[in-house]
């Protein structure tokens, strides 16, 4: 048992240089020029419908990056493509998906009362190579189906400049 006395100092070195290795993290995220074109994508898209839409892009925390409110967008609108691009990003998936998942009676109806939550159609998840790069929200179009096709334009225009 000679050993004891060196070999626990070994172990705690191994142990700890094995903690540090996970102490931390990377990830990728949108630049914002990049999280811009997104916007102003789906943005076009909504105009070539004759559409007034405000258009939020986050990055994959929910904090907003991009903010485009079209000249005869409702005041209302960009709070609530805000709100439907944090939810995406936070719940990592579209909010039409969240819409349905929270529906009365269902058992995730409670998450509607978070703050910001935004169960309606119009947000979308931006990912890249299995990795969420941040969310885009669409407000302003008479349904959040209209509002989801302007948010995946502006998911299309920028796919050559995420994927890797």
């Amino acid at each position: 048992m000679q050993y004891g006395k060196w070999l626990a100092p070994v172990l705690v070195v191994a142990a700890t240089s094995s903690i540090a290795q996970d102490g931390t993290f990377q990830f990728r995220s949108l630049t914002p020029e990049t999280a811009l074109a997104a916007a102003r994508a789906a943005q076009d898209a909504c105009r070539k419908q004759g559409l007034q839409v405000a258009v939020a892009v986050t990055d994959r925390s929910g904090v907003t990056q991009v903010l485009l409110r079209d000249r005869y967008a409702g005041a209302h609108t960009v709070e609530v493509a805000s709100n439907k691009a944090w939810t995406a990003a936070s719940f990592r998936t579209s909010t039409a998906v969240v819409a349905a998942e929270t529906q009365p009676g269902r058992p995730m109806s409670g998450l509607r009362n978070l703050p910001r939550m935004l169960a309606a159609g119009g947000g979308q998840v931006i990912e890249a190579g299995g990795s969420v790069l941040g969310a885009i929200g669409v407000s302003g179009a008479p349904t959040g189906e209209a509002d989801d096709g302007c948010a995946l334009a502006g998911i299309k225009a920028i796919v050559d400049a995420i994927e890797f």
